[in-house]
């Protein structure tokens, strides 16, 4: 027996349509660049729109694009800032039919190149701030027909187009295309630490799920009385989801550009009265020291509308969580999520039953949290045998949901992804736990796993215990060679500013919470980490630089485990 319900097809113009009616008020907020000032640093101007006005000229974008001969299906990348422009791409491009395909402006102008060569890009639309790329973007393009520049230019460039005289001279889409709920709607590349950047593409029912699974309480509690600020990039996942849950919530959207220091970023959510805010912890990080100066200084931010900061990208280590709340009363929480899976797979709210200031809550709070719903959390063995949910039993974490993908863009890197028992999973690459309750613990990423002896030692717990110590700013811990454990823990810390640290006053401040062999052999004081355009630390770069260091430092030492 089937069920009576009507087969409405999930789709892009399903948000875009209900911020426009029934949000049109709501509004947009976005920190443009206004000029530079004998520094070279920009000028922020603030531009205030609203749903309504982003919606119509949405609507225009779709119109433009398909007045230049585009068919469903292709690709219109954008290598934009956070803004209200990107937003119109948001919702205009899918809704056409067409495929957004946000670009990461972090990379080097030829993997920039490489990735619209892959994604065979038709249309290019570039914030006004990376114009200078033009040129060899489109030598080194064949297939990029039409380049248009958001924002205003110092003067017209040969053969580009501008965006705001597109939109304005485009007639409005009157009458949606149908559209395949399966069909793309946007399509995301990997970070590619491990080779070329791969592609996720996402579909229209994908993202109205997603977008409707993230927004409940005990996930990103998003809805209309809200104003979200989404620090993390709208060329990363789609800004986590955000720009889509808020429009179809009716949240307004406060947009910082390229504005993203921790002076400016407090202003903005005092000004704007920000109520959720999202990011990596290098932000929150910056952001803290800001608040702490201020506050040190008797010139506190007002921020007592903020509710939650949402934090994901890499772990947060607890002191941070603990610091943000003891020292200003502001709560992070925990999500995690990756390219491939859209991006939410868990968020780390307290349980029932549980003192949100108590110990236990702590450390609920620095897991990555509990699958929200619709997916499904797995852990295997090398061998592929399901593994305990003890919290304890390490292994290699496997996820499944409507959201997540279930191969990459022309079938590349298919080992990914595999059948278990007759479903559909993917493997993260993560080894983490997951405890009786379902809360996920990531360890490690699988090629950053340490193997001391035989035993698995997690990078994660430690640098994490080592960056609550007061004089550390950043940890990152890695394998270095090792004459008779193979591998060992070598700790590569920045301090902070004025302050300096010795490998045994560290080694003192964690042992407590470690095994003995756990414990790195030692501790490299640098000036800096490098950091990946997704706010994660470069440790394939890091062990190349330090590698050999073990067997040049400790030839000949006593046993450490």
């Amino acid at each position: 027996m089937q069920g009576n319900m009507m087969d409405v097809q999930l789709g892009v113009p399903f948000i875009l349509e209900r911020a426009r009616t029934l949000y049109r008020h709501r509004e947009v907020v976005s920190l443009l660049v206004a000029g530079r000032d004998e520094a070279g640093n920009p000028i922020p101007r603030k531009h205030r729109t609203n749903y309504g006005e982003v919606a119509d000229r949405a609507r225009q974008l779709a119109g433009g694009l398909l007045a230049l001969g585009l068919n469903p299906g292709d690709r219109v990348a954008t290598l934009a800032v956070n803004s209200f422009r990107h937003l119109e791409a948001y919702l205009g491009v899918p809704s056409a039919g067409l495929v957004l395909h946000t670009v990461n402006i972090r990379l080097h102008p030829e993997q920039v190149a490489w990735i619209l060569n892959h994604a065979e890009d038709r249309v290019l639309l570039i914030e006004n701030v990376f114009a200078a790329m033009i040129p060899a973007l489109k030598a080194a393009c064949p297939k990029l027909e039409h380049v248009f520049v958001l924002g205003p230019t110092p003067q017209p460039i040969p053969g580009v187009g501008d965006y705001d005289a597109l939109v304005a001279g485009s007639a409005p889409l009157e009458r949606y295309p149908k559209i395949d709920e399966n069909a793309a709607a946007a399509m995301c590349y990997t970070s590619g630490t491990t080779g070329n950047p791969k592609g996720v593409v996402y579909s229209h029912r994908s993202t109205v799920l997603h977008s409707m699974a993230s927004a409940p309480k005990d996930c990103l509690n998003v809805g209309e009385r809200d104003t979200v600020l989404p620090i993390v990039p709208m060329f990363h996942v789609n800004a986590w989801g955000l720009p889509y849950t808020c429009a179809m919530y009716g949240a307004q959207q406060v947009y910082g550009g390229v504005f993203s220091d921790g002076r400016s970023l407090a202003g903005l959510l005092q000004d704007e009265q920000v109520t959720i805010t999202a990011g990596v912890p290098t932000i929150w990080m910056g952001l803290l020291g800001e608040l702490d100066r201020a506050k040190n200084e008797g010139t506190p931010y007002d921020l007592s509308r903020l509710d939650s900061l949402i934090v994901g990208g890499s772990a947060a280590p607890e002191s941070l969580i603990r610091a943000f709340q003891d020292r200003h009363g502001l709560s992070l929480l925990h999500a995690w999520g990756m390219t491939e899976t859209h991006p939410l797979g868990t968020a780390s709210s307290i349980p029932a039953g549980v003192d949100p200031q108590s110990d236990e809550a702590y450390a609920l709070r620095a897991k990555q949290g509990r699958a929200v719903p619709l997916i499904e959390l797995e852990l295997l063995s090398d061998d592929g045998v399901r593994l305990p949910h003890d919290g304890k039993t390490m292994g290699r974490l496997i996820t499944r949901g409507p959201w997540v993908s279930s191969s990459y863009f022309k079938g590349e890197g298919q080992d990914n992804f595999f059948e278990l028992d007759g479903e559909m999973w993917f493997d993260t690459g993560d080894i983490a736990t997951l405890d009786e309750r379902g809360y996920m613990h990531i360890q490690d990423r699988a090629k950053d796993l340490i193997k001391s002896g035989g035993e698995w030692i997690g990078s994660v717990d430690l640098e994490n215990a080592i960056m609550a110590h007061p004089a550390v700013a950043q940890c990152a811990v890695i394998a270095m060679d090792d004459p008779k454990w193979d591998e060992r823990p070598l700790a590569v810390v920045v301090p902070r500013p004025g302050q300096t640290v010795t490998h045994e006053e560290l080694m003192a401040f964690i042992a407590p919470r470690f095994a003995k062999w756990w414990l790195p052999d030692a501790t490299v004081l640098t000036d800096n980490i490098p950091i990946g355009a997704t706010g994660k630390f470069l440790k394939r770069e890091l062990r190349e630089e330090y590698r050999g260091y073990g067997l040049q430092n400790f030839p000949v030492r006593a046993d450490t485990v």
